[in-house]
């Protein structure tokens, strides 16, 4: 008799560890997907403002190319001034686009806090087991 409270309290104890692993990785999904989420609204922030950099290159690229190519064609050719002109401002256009891709590049994509804390999880179960 006192061998099957004996196994009714292991089997308890199997049971309370399945229904608390069960939670655990619930939890675990939960925190990844915030984390993904967060993280995919940095990288579209970032996909924005590379658009931004974009399209003040391209305003630039229409209204500043007209007026310096008009402006310095009174001093050298006009196929020179639209030279310079475009390398002005494509490298104004460049110097926005490339910031933001470096920014792009330092965001770390992996959810690192659920990486943690599934790794604490595997060590608790395992002590748990023993």
């Amino acid at each position: 008799m006192a061998e099957m409270k004996e196994t009714q309290s292991i089997g308890d104890l199997v049971a309370r560890l399945a229904s608390d692993t069960a939670t655990l990785l619930r939890q675990e999904v939960q925190l990844a997907k915030v984390e993904l989420t967060r993280k995919a609204a940095d990288t579209g922030k970032h996909i924005g403002l590379i658009a931004v950099g974009g399209g003040v290159a391209y305003a630039g690229l229409l209204a500043i190319v007209a007026a310096l190519v008009l402006f310095l064609g009174e001093y050298m050719p006009f196929w020179l001034s639209a030279l310079v002109t475009g390398v002005v401002v494509g490298g104004i256009g460049y110097y926005f686009a490339r910031r933001q891709l470096d920014a792009l590049q330092h965001l770390d994509p992996v959810p690192r806090a659920t990486v943690e804390t599934m790794r604490e999880n595997k060590e608790w179960a395992k002590e748990q087991l023993r």
